[in-house]
């Protein structure tokens, strides 16, 4: 309905929309309606105005029922009778919805539907009610949950909503358009554009769709295409309402006299037949709203603003004998309807009261309405007995009060047992018919059990599940076996949930809470991650790699220190392995250890990731020794070599993990061999006994480094194979000893499981009954450790389980060149002293950092994760604070734990893979400074690998020395990018996309422009990045990069490797540069750069409102710029340079920034164009130059 040109006396009652919250009654309200009846606080009516006894309602005429508050004060704005049952639904000008059950109007629900606007519309289905408000569309059930809640745009001024069908909206108001929403998905599915100023009451036939505008107009709407077939030129003023029944449409409005708007008294019929006006129907009132109400004929009920109704037919006259009077509290009548049974009309006033008129004594408001569900009545004491001497009466018909005692059937344990079914045996005949092919079995069904009936499997003891190879990890296959352990939620494999927006949604910082950086797990071969961060947390390792710079393309070094560098930026964000791990993949020797993982072999889980990491852990220790060992200065990095660690003997990755030691092979002849040698990590080697005797670990490491073994092997004197001894001795101790636990089959578990327990009882034993049960600690505790002699805390029973691996070791070299080691304690450092006074005499302690462990997954193949301990260093840089603390790392989900937690290995799920050693006080043996190695003359001209280019074909101008950006310049960048790995994803049953691995991508082109100085806006970095790996998909419609640009023999671009171009952004980033793009968040992290939330300028935010649509480059040039970009592909130097372009229009039209509101004004005007256009550019009408465009030549040449 228009209620702009309704009596303007409703001004007076705008205040009154929120005196809901004033209890205090209105002059206007009659006091005699209010007898009988409470108000809360909130001056709503908590009971139906019950009807005066003397009230006679004759058969076949309208008379009043009942009357009752919905609100007080607050006008009635709509009112609906429910279509499924016998209740009226009733909204006000507050937001404020109210039901009433039955003709006597009992109070069923009352909510706030809206805090500010007004209902406009109510429609109800069959599990709730649709509200219908200014912007606001809300589905509820009748008991005020709601359902779900979908917001419009801000703009949009709704009046009017249409139910196509049961899951089909159509929403209309004082706009160009018209939205069609599914109810199912809670989407707009479609856009119908009308004219201005738009729908205010939508009716529908099995013809048309009746569109009633407030210009006066009907138009006539095909039901499928929604296109204009008919339109009826009603009023000249503007139209009240209109109803459709049968071949009438009848409508009511106001004319356009020269005093303004007026009523006009004549109501337009239209046959619908015909298509044409037949003989107004004059009226003795005048009408605001109109509805057929076709019982024996085709009624028309016309009622006014001021309470008046009159009856008539639409071909007929008007009888004033026909009019009654509605008595409303107000002095307005505000919404009407009628009943689906034509039994019932509802009558809103001004005041908040709503009027019953009903034809019947007993109406009903449906032909057929369903029971309505009312709240449960309270339990009454008195129950029915039962009959104890039937067998089968069911004993829940007496509920079971709620209670903490404990019941009479719940056994204790001492006086109960299990008692599974067991499984039959196989059938017999089976057995005796079955016919072997292979190892697989076939025999006819002999038909002695039911279809698809499946026999109970018995659950053994857990001895017998309690296989090394069998254990799953819990999340997958926990239901199907659930008497394996439960491992913890932090051990489990985590992933990443992929959205529409891909990593943009998805919450890291649930996993992560603290500032160090996680590793995402979804690069091929990123099992590595755990090592990775074992070796980013030692110090020295760390400051090393990021002071090692060379000139080899895939150098596992430095792509090593590239990430460490990442993790040092980073605030808790995660960061990826992606150019580490693509340099990983090109190294010869790791594919021949078989360390590349296939695709296929990751996801099903076939390799055996504990002997992986453990093969892995060796090569990398390897390599970076070997990439250490090259001492020539690279001259394309120059600076690079000038690292405090380098030295001209020993690389220092050989002085942190070399073992120096001599072989000795002793024949049985006595002639006897030395070699010297080396080590950068040992491999346990465990004892052939396997009785429960006590075996220290230090007794075992001890035996693994000092090995002694019977070989056969060549004798010089004896020229021939010979039996020999072969013993080692060790000369030289590392800083940093390695460990790979080779616990690869039930043997080496079961003997970890059984010093365990052996360890375990002598720990009880030790602390006899000191010990206690739990990490809790008495008062008297707490003040003893005040003492010396409380200064060791017992630990706990649960802190003892399953621990044989110490958390320190002491090792002596002894003058036969032997070598003692055994466990140390914080007591033993107190009885000894300090262990830098003992490393004089060749005494050294060598505290635990790192344990990685295998968790276990039959089908999957596990996880791997580490425990760290992070030193002092770390979080000083991070956090401030100066302590150690241990840190459970997996992939992105990083937690601090307990110390004991690092060395207790339940084998059942949890299995050690990899230990790390560090000397005691190792800092301070080494410098560790960290020069950054990358120098400007990064940035100069350098030669293509490119075979065909010309500098005819060069499209940038590399930077001259004097052209060197400084802190805070502006530099456009832009990248492309090709496909290496499709996406992978399932459709869902309900038909929805779900990503399961996202489409790998590698950058193509980089291009960088300059941001300032006579040169702005020409390019100095465009390099096309060259690629090894095969391209899926090159994308050349966003992309621009066609095939054969990547290749070095055919290509006639700038032909760079991707080091080198990841060297020129880096030296960029240093040095304080902000760049300026449009989606940079995207290119950063294909490129694998962490950069500082300061030093980036986004045009997709910069131009973006909250919880609105990302908006195109293309779009935002030719709003801002009326430049039209990326026609045919997209260029990303044309990219750089409109980025940079939208970056000055921000600060022209946000005077840089010190006028928000003033630009937020802006981008209103920008998403409401945006709407109008579909987001679609407009075709170029000529080949003209575009106003406000800088133009620049695309070949420059040098």
């Amino acid at each position: 309905m228009n209620f702009e040109s309704l009596d303007p006396g409703l001004a007076e009652y705008a205040p009154a929309m929120h005196s809901a919250l004033d209890p205090v009654l209105d002059a206007h309200l009659n006091p005699s309606l209010l007898q009988n009846v409470e108000l809360d606080p909130e001056g709503v009516a908590l009971e139906a105005l019950p009807v005066q006894e003397s009230v006679h309602i004759m058969e076949g005429v309208y008379s009043e029922l009942h009357s009752v508050v919905a609100e007080v004060g607050v006008p009635v704005s709509v009112s609906h009778f429910d279509l499924h049952e016998e209740m009226l639904w009733v909204g006000s000008h507050g937001g404020h919805a109210t039901s009433f059950f039955g003709p006597a109007l009992e109070r069923y629900s009352s909510f706030q539907v809206n805090g500010s606007d007004d209902i406009r519309q109510i429609q109800s289905l069959e599990n709730g009610i649709l509200f219908l408000t200014k912007n606001n569309l809300k589905y509820m059930t009748r008991g005020g949950l709601i359902i779900f809640d979908y917001l419009l745009d801000e703009s949009e001024d709704m009046h009017s909503l249409l139910l196509t069908d049961s899951s089909t909206l159509l929403v209309g108001g004082l706009q160009n358009h018209i939205l069609e929403i599914d109810l199912n998905t809670v989407q707009e599915t479609q856009k119908y554009a009308v004219e201005t100023p738009g729908v205010t009451i939508m009716r529908q036939t099995n013809r048309f769709f009746f569109c009633g505008h407030t210009s006066g107009k009907v138009s006539l709407r095909d039901l499928r295409t929604f296109k204009v077939e008919h339109e009826f030129d009603a009023f000249s003023g503007s139209l009240s309402d209109f109803d459709v029944h049968g071949n009438l449409l009848a409508a009511c409005g106001f004319s356009s006299r020269l005093t303004g708007l007026a009523c006009d008294r004549f109501l337009k019929v239209y046959d619908l037949r015909m298509m044409r006006a037949i003989t107004p129907l004059q009226v003795h009132v005048d009408p605001a709203f109109l509805r057929f109400i076709p019982t024996y004929t085709s009624r028309l009920a016309i009622i006014s603003q001021s309470g008046q109704c009159q009856f008539c037919e639409p071909t007929g006259l008007a009888n004033p004998a026909d009019i009654f009077h509605v008595n409303p509290v107000g002095p307005l009548l505000m919404t009407f309807d009628v009943s689906a049974s034509k039994q019932a009309l509802a009558f809103g006033d001004s005041e908040g009261c709503v009027h019953l008129w009903t034809d019947s004594p007993e109406p009903s408001f449906n032909p057929y309405s369903r029971e309505t569900e009312f709240a449960l009545p309270c339990l009454v004491d008195s129950l029915p007995p039962l009959d104890w001497s039937q067998d089968l009466l069911p004993l829940s018909l007496i509920p079971v009060p709620l209670t903490t005692d404990t019941l009479l059937s719940d056994w204790p344990a001492a006086n109960s047992a299990p008692a599974p079914r067991r499984a039959p045996p196989v059938d017999a005949e089976i057995l005796r018919t079955m016919k072997k092919v292979g190892f697989i079995g076939y025999a006819p069904n002999p038909r002695t059990r039911l279809r698809n009936q499946i026999p109970y499997r018995l659950k053994e003891s857990d001895s017998e599940f309690d296989s090394f190879s069998q254990v799953t990890e819990s999340p997958i296959g926990r239901e199907e076996e659930p008497h394996l352990h439960m491992v913890s939620k932090k051990y489990r494999k985590v992933t990443i949930k992929y959205s529409k927006l891909g990593l943009e949604d998805f919450d890291f910082k649930h996993y992560n809470k603290t500032l160090f950086a996680g590793l995402e797990p979804h690069i091929p071969n990123a099992y590595c991650n755990c090592m990775i961060q074992v070796l980013y947390f030692l110090e020295p390792v760390r400051c090393l790699i990021q002071n090692h710079l060379c000139q080899k393309e895939f150098c596992l070094a430095c792509e090593l220190g590239f990430l460490f560098h990442m993790l040092d930026l980073s605030r808790g964000d995660p960061c990826q392995g992606s150019n580490f791990l693509r340099a990983f993949r090109t190294i010869p020797e790791a594919s021949a250890l078989g360390l590349i993982l296939a695709d296929s072999d990751e996801a099903s889980g076939k390799g055996n990731l504990a002997r992986l990491i453990q093969r892995w852990n060796r090569f990398i220790l390897t390599q970076l020794h070997q990439d250490m060992q090259e001492l020539e200065v690279p001259q394309a990095y120059r600076g690079a070599g000038g690292s405090s660690f380098c030295s001209s003997g020993d690389s220092v990755i050989g002085q942190l993990f070399s073992c120096e030691m001599e072989n000795c092979s002793l024949c049985r002849c006595g002639s006897e061999t030395v070699r010297a040698s080396s080590t950068l990590l040992f491999t346990l080697s465990y004892p052939e006994d396997k009785t429960g005797k006590n075996c220290d670990f230090a007794q075992v490491l001890k035996r693994s480094i000092c090995l002694e073994q019977n070989t056969q092997a060549w004798c010089d004197n004896c020229e021939k194979y010979q039996p020999t001894i072969q013993t080692r001795n060790i000369r030289h101790l590392p800083d940093i000893l390695v460990i790979n636990c080779e616990v690869n089959s039930l043997k080496e578990a079961d003997f970890w499981r059984m010093q365990a327990e052996v360890a375990f009882k002598m720990a009880i034993k030790k602390h006899g009954g000191e010990i206690s049960k739990s990490k809790e600690f008495a008062l008297a505790d707490w003040k003893e450790l005040g003492s010396p002699e409380g200064m060791l805390m017992c630990p706990s029973i649960e802190e003892l389980k399953n621990v044989w691996l110490p958390f320190s070791l002491r090792m002596k070299m002894t003058k036969n060149k032997g070598l003692d080691v055994c466990n140390w304690t914080d007591g033993d450092e107190m009885q000894w002293g300090p262990a830098r006074a003992e490393e004089e005499h060749g005494v050294y302690v060598y505290d635990l950092m790192a344990t990685v462990v295998h968790i276990l997954d039959s089908r999957t193949g596990g996880s791997l994760v580490a425990h760290i301990k992070v030193g002092e260093t770390y979080h000083q840089r991070k956090e401030g604070v100066t302590h150690q603390q241990w840190y459970l790392f997996n992939d992105f989900l990083i937690e601090p734990i307990d110390k004991h937690e690092a060395v207790q290995f339940d084998m059942n799920w949890k299995v050690p893979a990899i230990l790390y050693y560090i000397k005691r006080n190792l800092n301070s043996k080494y410098n560790l400074n960290i020069k950054n190695p990358i120098e400007a003359s990064v940035l100069l001209a350098e030669a293509s690998l490119a075979r065909k280019q010309r500098k005819t074909h060069t499209t940038f101008i590399p930077l001259m020395p004097n052209e060197m950006p400084q802190v805070g310049d502006l530099v456009g960048l832009d990248a492309e990018f090709v496909t290496l790995n499709e996406e992978e994803a399932e459709l869902r049953s309900d038909g929805t996309k779900s990503t399961i691995k996202p489409s790998q991508m590698s950058v193509a082109r980089i291009t960088c422009v300059r941001g300032q100085g006579p040169n702005e806006g020409i390019p100095f970095i465009d390099d096309y990045i060259s690629t090894q790996e095969q391209v899926v998909d090159y994308l050349t419609q966003y992309s621009g990069i066609k095939p054969g640009d990547l290749d070095a023999k055919i290509s006639s671009k700038h032909l760079t490797t991707l080091k080198s171009t990841y060297l020129k952004l880096r030296f960029l980033i240093d040095i304080g540069v902000k760049f300026v793009g449009h989606g940079l968040q995207k290119d950063f992290r294909v490129i694998n750069l962490m950069v500082p939330k300061d030093q980036v300028l986004d045009t997709v935010y910069l131009f973006h409102m909250p919880r609105k649509r990302m908006i195109s480059l293309r779009f935002l040039a030719w709003y801002f710029l009326d430049l039209k970009i990326q026609g045919e592909t997209h260029d990303s130097i044309e990219d750089a340079r409109t980025a940079l372009q939208l970056y000055r229009k921000y600060l022209e039209l946000s005077k840089n920034g010190t006028e928000p509101e003033s630009f937020h004004k802006v981008l209103k005007g920008l998403y409401e164009k945006g709407r109008k256009m579909d987001w679609k550019v407009p075709e170029p009408e000529g080949q003209t130059s575009p106003k406000n465009a800088a133009v620049f030549s695309s070949v420059l040449p040098l």
